[in-house]
Order: C-alpha cells, then structure tokens, then sequence
C-alpha cells in the first residue's frame, strides 16, 4: 500500500519528489480537475505520477538524457503538470514558455537554450513550425493532441510518447536510475533583460523544494481533514504558477484548473467546486471585483485568496474582501528568488499595504548604494539569500556577478521594513512595467517600435491602470506620417499582445538629460499632466 512508507517534507529533495510525497502522505485521492468548459477530465495523483514516470521512460527512449533541455509551452492542462514531473524524473531542464509569446521570442529562447525538445499542443503548431525550422539543436516536436496519422520522424504524439514508457506505469513511487541531484538545474525560466535580450534564470531543484515546502509549513497541512479545493488560473509556465503547482502536492489540495483566466468561468467554477481559495495577479482581482455577473454566482465557499507578481493596491484588496467575504494574503518574490521571498501566513496578523513577512530560510535586508544595512523604517533596495537564490542567468556570467553581489541577491526593488518585520515594497525596478502581473521591459518594446521605417526612435514607459496595474505607453518620434494603429499591429505581430503598447503619443523629440540619455522619468510626468 501506498501509505506503508511514510515520507516527510524533509524527505522531498528533487521536483519529482513532489509527486512520490504528495501519494505516501495523502494515500490516493482525485486531485485534479481540468475544466475546460467543453469537457471535464479528473485525475487522481496516483494517476498523475504514473503518467508522469511513463512519459519520462518515453522521454528517455527518445534519447533524452541528463542536462537535456525541454521547453514546455502550451495553455494549462493537466499535460503541462505531468510533463515538468516527467522531465524532472529524467535528469533534464524544464524550460517553461509562455504560449503567449510571437515567433521571434520562441526562436530565441529556444536557440539561447539549446533545447532539444519541446512538448506542446496543436494550436500552436502553426508558430512553432516557423520558429523552430532553423534551431540546430531541436529534435523533437511532442504534440498533446496529435492523431497518429500526423507524426513524423520529428512530430511525436504525445500519447504514443506515454504508451512507450508503459511498461513503467507501477514504478511511480521508485526512484529513476541516474537521478538528478538537489543541487542539479530543475528548471530555467526566460524573463526579459533590460539590455534587450531575454534572461535564463536557472533554479535548482533545491530551490523549487525549498521555496515550496517553506510555503507547505506555514500551511501547517492536517492529512485527516478533507482536501482543500482550489482554483489553478495562474499561466503554469510563470514563476507563481510554478510555485502553485509545486505547494499543491506538498499541501494536499485538491485543484480545479481552467485553461486561462476569464472572470465567469472563474466564478462559475468556484461556485461549482466550492473552491476555498486560489492565487492570482492583482489584475485578476481587479476583473473579478468588477465583473457584471459576480452577484449572480454563489462564492461563499471562498475563503482566502494569494496575491503576487505585483503590488495589490490596497483599495483593490479592500473592496474585494468585502465583496467576496474572503481574505487575500499578499507576498513579494521574483524569479531570481523562487518566485517567493515574503508572505502572510496563516494566522498571522496581515497587514494591508505590506508583503508580509519572509518566507521561513529567507534572510532579507534593506541596504544603501553601498549595500550597507539599513534600519526600520528607511527605505533602500531589498536584497536576500537563502537557499530560494537562484544559481544565475544561464551563459551570462557578467549579468549574474551583478546580481549576486556580496552572496546577496540584488532585487533591484525599493522598499523597508516597518518595526513588526513586515515588507513593505515602495518601489518597482525603474524601468521594468508590470501588466497584470507579467513583466515587460521597454527595451524589448522599444527595439521593435524602432525597426519600424517611420520610426525615428521611441521610448516606452509604464503607465498606472486600475485594471491592470501598469499599462504599457510608447512615445515615439516619426520620419514620416503613420497611425498609432499602424504602430500597435506592428507591435503585435512581432511581440505577444501583453507587450504591446495600448497607448502611442507621437512626439517631435524625445526629452534628455544632461548627457544625451533620454529622461523617462521626465515623460511619466508628461503622462501624469
């Protein structure tokens, strides 16, 4: 029986071990549910584990080895969970992509990264065909709804991927052969560099369980007590979503996952479910609190609620708890920390405003330009270290000696501590835009506004949104006569819609300081006037 050999957090050291852990100490139970509105589909986790270790034998019959990079990209599912437990089993690199993304940004990451495979759906064939004819490495492309018909050589079904790896379907709970080791990369996620290219940041599997089980021990998880139900809506290729998924098997939820976030099928589960909590992006709760049809949905099940990815403004957070009768505990984090480094845990005095309190292992300081500690009160960057940093930015050695200063890593956040020890986050990094909870550099927009052949030059800027948080301003100087329209299709075409300016003012020269570098600062308050 499953629940003969007990196994303790402690006991979790690589990301499979999540699976293994969450079957031994919860016994068997249904612990997902994919609803995508056409269809329902339920798996219990035995169910997950078995496929997931039939897919890494699979993987391995492939020619998958140790070190191997895997890029996952495709909407929520069920598939998009298995494959990260199934990559982890086979000693490879996960390499989450957001389906979101254009041609282009695929093209790099996948070329930056050497990856040899991808796993994804149909859907996004079409793109994946074009952005990855000329990528060296790229052997295999493993599709989840492929027919048989449709396979080659290099287009695999994934059905036909599990099928093979079969004859392992009872070995779920046993260790693979060649394991990876703690301190071996899990996992490398792209987030855009302000210098224009998109940054590797490499987490080891010591990082993903220390982040995740810091989160299980503050839940302080009873396994007697029936599991709780919550909502999957976070992007699963996005630090947050990661961390979800990852505290999910270490807490025994039992988890509802929707394909993508829209506020009635979002409501519309949590009062078919009786969902009792999720975690979302400020701009989801902004959506809900102001969807039309929020009253008709009956959400007294929701108890508590996660915010994260970026600053939840208090008035937000206060009227949704008042509509929807629930608490949200906000944290602060980023990729090059795990994703989290503070939160409110339960049962402990929240604070609205403040990021709450770090994670159990995490040390954070406030310090001055010269990285000198800082008292209460003052404001200064936040910078931390625990086993949560990340190893670095893969094959950028000089972009990670600055971020890792001193054994500390450099958030590039302002913020302080008030005299209870709670976080509180004053400011974001100067240039960096966050749209609902997704970060956008303007250089990456900026270059592409530039390429365009009535483009003199442009400088993009993010701009407060109630909905939102942040959107995305573009100020541009032209050569010769073109439509913001035109501009925005420009953008659109060539970087995912998240990215895309949805404001363009055309200026006859753009404002500069002293030695010649254009003053964005300067156009924030051109916005603000």
């Amino acid at each position: 029986m499953i629940g003969e050999q007990p196994m303790t957090l402690r006991d979790i050291h690589v990301l499979y071990d999540f699976s293994i852990y969450n079957c031994k100490h919860f016994g068997p139970y249904t612990a997902l549910i994919y609803d995508d509105q056409r269809q329902t589909r339920a798996y219990t986790n035995v169910e997950v584990a078995r496929e997931a270790t039939q897919l890494a034998v699979g993987l391995k019959k492939l020619g998958i080895e140790k070190g191997d990079r895997i890029i996952v990209m495709m909407p929520n599912s069920p598939e998009v969970i298995i494959s990260y437990q199934a990559i982890a089993r086979t000693g490879a690199i996960i390499i989450p992509v957001l389906p979101l993304l254009k041609g282009p940004e695929v093209h790099y990451i996948a070329q930056n990264s050497g990856a040899k495979a991808i796993i994804t759906s149909s859907i996004l064939l079409p793109l994946l065909q074009g952005a990855l004819t000329d990528v060296p490495t790229m052997q295999y492309i493993i599709v989840t709804d492929l027919g048989g018909e449709q396979a080659t050589e290099r287009l695999i079904p994934y059905r036909a991927v599990v099928a093979s790896g079969a004859d392992h379907a009872d070995k779920y709970l046993q260790e693979p052969e060649n394991p990876p080791t703690s301190d071996d990369t899990a996992i490398i996620l792209y987030t855009s560099g302000t210098t224009g290219r998109p940054k590797g940041v490499m987490l080891s599997h010591r990082n993903l369980v220390s982040n995740a089980t810091a989160n299980g021990e503050a839940e302080e998880v009873d396994p007697t007590l029936p599991h709780e139900v919550t909502l999957a809506v976070l992007p699963l290729a996005h630090a947050y979503g990661i961390l979800v998924s990852n505290l999910a098997y270490v807490s025994g939820w039992q988890v509802v996952m929707l394909p993508r976030f829209e506020p009635t099928a979002v409501l519309s589960a949590i009062e078919r479910y009786r969902v009792v909590a999720f975690g979302g992006v400020p701009a989801m709760f902004v959506a809900l609190l102001n969807a039309p049809d929020a009253d008709k949905y009956d959400t007294s099940s929701l108890q508590w609620c996660g915010s994260g990815s970026a600053p939840l403004p208090v008035e937000v957070l206060k009227a949704f708890e008042q509509k929807f009768h629930c608490e949200i505990r906000e944290g602060y984090g980023l990729s090059e920390g795990t994703t989290a480094l503070t939160t409110h845990p339960a049962g402990v005095l929240r604070k609205p405003g403040s990021v709450g309190l770090p994670l159990p292992g995490v040390e954070i300081r406030i310090v001055d330009e010269n990285d000198n500690p800082l008292p209460t009160g003052e404001i200064g960057e936040i910078v931390s270290r625990g086993p949560n940093t990340m190893q670095g930015y893969f094959n950028m050695p000089e972009e990670t000696q600055a971020a890792l200063r001193n054994g500390w890593l450099h958030t590039g956040d302002m913020g302080y501590f008030d005299e209870d020890g709670y976080l509180y986050v004053v400011e974001r990094k100067k240039d960096l835009i966050i749209r609902g909870g997704f970060n956008i550099y303007p250089r990456d927009v900026e270059e592409v506004l530039n390429s365009h052949p009535a483009v003199v030059e442009a400088a993009v800027v993010g701009v407060p949104s109630e909905r939102m948080g942040e959107e995305v301003k573009a100020y541009v100087v032209t050569r010769a006569p073109v439509e913001a329209e035109e501009l925005m299709l420009y953008c659109r075409e060539r970087l995912a819609n998240y990215k895309t300016p949805s404001q363009i003012e055309f200026l006859p020269a753009l404002p500069r300081n002293p030695i010649g570098k254009i003053d964005k600062k300067e156009l924030r308050k051109r916005h603000v006037n």
